[in-house]
């Protein structure tokens, strides 16, 4: 049964039974003890998400996260976007207060904090780095390392739209061949496997993957025989988590093992 006096927050995707963040905020909340319920949400289609945002505007809901496919219609319906949000090109994350939207985006945070936690010796600025995919994924990824002051290259099968990404943000489009010479970290933002030689880059290179179903993807486990390090995106979903909770709730996240949580769910 749900209080009276909770703080009423979710997340809102299609499909949405296979997240794992209402166990990381129900266990935060659960941690840290507050009046607050964080439920899963799955529109059928734009019109029932935009439903959703307004039952948020009417005080109805304290905030959401926000995945696939509706994060371009999170930054679309905001009454106010931050800078991050603007730049990464999308939202996962509305906040509601008197009345109004306000969209952010903390997937860069979630994968810079990823990146610090799983490949600590990893420093990416004014080293060049390459980014797979030039979607909502990839952009937020690509702003975010850019930001870091790394040299982005960003990769796609249709180079045109990598061309469009790279202008938008100032960074390079490039072909796979070229993209990976010296690259310190190659971060996949596609929903697949990529075909790439991993034997062309420096032993120091970190992979990264933002899928985390299967938390061990081909991806990381070619470049784990290789002796590379790699960087799964459970990581980067609780590092994305984690500012959305304090933005939602008001309180930092408690010092729960939600990442053994999540991988007992996940069995």
């Amino acid at each position: 049964m749900i209080r009276a006096g909770a703080l009423k927050a979710g997340v809102a995707g299609n499909p949405i039974g296979h997240s794992l963040s209402p166990l990381i905020h129900r266990a935060w909340i659960a941690g840290a003890g507050i009046d607050a319920v964080y439920d899963p949400y799955e529109p059928q289609d734009e019109a029932s998400f935009h439903a959703l945002v307004d039952i948020g505007r009417a005080g109805r809901l304290r905030g959401l996260n926000v995945t696939a496919p509706f994060k371009l219609a999170a930054l679309a319906a905001a009454d106010s976007v931050s800078d991050t949000a603007r730049r990464a090109g999308s939202a996962n994350l509305l906040v509601f207060e008197g009345g109004r939207a306000n969209a952010d985006s903390t997937d860069g945070l979630g994968l810079m904090a990823a990146l610090a936690e799983q490949a600590p010796d990893l420093r990416p600025g004014g080293r060049p780095v390459v980014v797979l995919g030039a979607g909502g994924a990839g952009r937020a990824a690509a702003a975010a390392l850019s930001d870091a002051g790394a040299e982005v290259r960003i990769v796609n099968r249709t180079h045109a739209k990598a061309e469009a990404l790279a202008a938008d943000l100032g960074v390079a489009a490039v072909s796979l061949e070229a993209a990976l010479d010296g690259a310190a970290l190659v971060v996949n933002a596609l929903s697949g496997r990529p075909d790439i030689d991993l034997s062309r880059l420096p032993e120091d290179a970190v992979l990264m993957d933002m899928t985390y179903r299967p938390l061990e993807t081909p991806f990381l486990v070619a470049g784990r025989a290789r002796g590379l390090t790699g960087v799964d995106g459970l990581a980067m979903l609780i590092g994305q988590a984690r500012p959305s909770f304090e933005a939602l709730f008001g309180v930092s996240p408690p010092a729960v093992d939600v990442r053994r949580l999540a991988l007992e769910a996940a069995r």
